[in-house]
């Protein structure tokens, strides 16, 4: 997927302000995003301000990626390699953004099914990304740092948006399943295992914001939620605490000039 750092300077701002339009027209819209979530209701519904809570922290994020990237200068030898690693994110980057502006159009519709696959597409196209190809961040460079926030919270967020689509979409007014709940568990317990702090906290967001949702349907799979949510952080938490994920000098971590040893989430 590698492109020029031309065109990466035009596409990820691109990409940006057609998901920001798509998000504005899903919230001024008749009916709006919230009107569609409201009458479609499963076991994965999320709180959905614990989703609007979310974006807006992390757009603040994206915009500091995005005014790295354009400021960044590949003649310049010391901020090249920075430069690399934003331009190799950016094709996931704006495929998510694209997708996360079509998902709008097609869920403001009322087209759930149709909407899931562009969820399916961005959710696993993010996970591929921080699982297969990001490198390890380097706590004192800036640009890694956001790469990797920018990164893995699009990924987190994502997580919760395949088990709420998906819900809605195929399985409405439906309660979770003695199977639903195993998978729930085991699933986050095995994520949260090999996590880092970035992504480990938003699957324990994303396990919070289901169970306050899930509080005015099914108070019993609320409750067990919550109890995924402080297992998953305490997870996270000795986990990263056992092994700490960054360079540094007490991470574990190998740090090279190429910097290209991968980190696993």
């Amino acid at each position: 997927m590698g492109i020029s750092y031309s065109t990466a300077k035009w596409m990820a701002p691109t990409s940006f302000l057609i998901d920001f339009a798509a998000q504005q027209y899903g919230m001024l819209s008749t009916p709006n995003m919230k009107t569609i979530h409201d009458r479609n209701l499963s076991f994965f519904s999320p709180q959905p301000f614990f989703i609007a809570g979310f974006f807006f922290p992390q757009q603040l994020f994206q915009l500091a990626w995005l005014y790295r990237l354009y400021k960044l200068d590949p003649k310049k030898p010391g901020e090249r390699g920075e430069l690399d690693q934003m331009v190799d994110f950016v094709p996931y980057y704006s495929l998510g953004n694209i997708c996360i502006a079509t998902w709008m159009v097609f869920w403001n519709s009322e087209r759930l099914d149709i909407s899931n696959i562009f969820v399916i597409i961005n959710s696993l196209t993010q996970l591929y990304y921080i699982t297969a190809k990001l490198p390890s961040m380097n706590t004192k460079s800036t640009s890694s740092i956001l790469t990797h926030i920018v990164s893995k919270t699009f990924a987190g967020i994502g997580v919760l948006d395949l088990l709420h689509n998906g819900s809605v979409a195929f399985a409405k007014d439906e309660y979770a399943s003695t199977m639903v709940k195993a998978l729930t568990g085991v699933g986050f317990g095995l994520a949260s295992a090999a996590s880092d702090w970035i992504f480990g906290g938003c699957l324990v967001y994303d396990l919070v914001a289901l169970a306050v949702g899930q509080s005015v349907r099914d108070g019993g799979w609320s409750k067990l939620l919550g109890a995924f949510a402080v297992g998953s952080a305490a997870i996270v938490g000795a986990k990263n605490l056992a092994r700490p994920p960054y360079n540094g000098p007490e991470s574990g971590y190998s740090k090279t000039a190429t910097d290209d040893m991968q980190d696993r989430v």
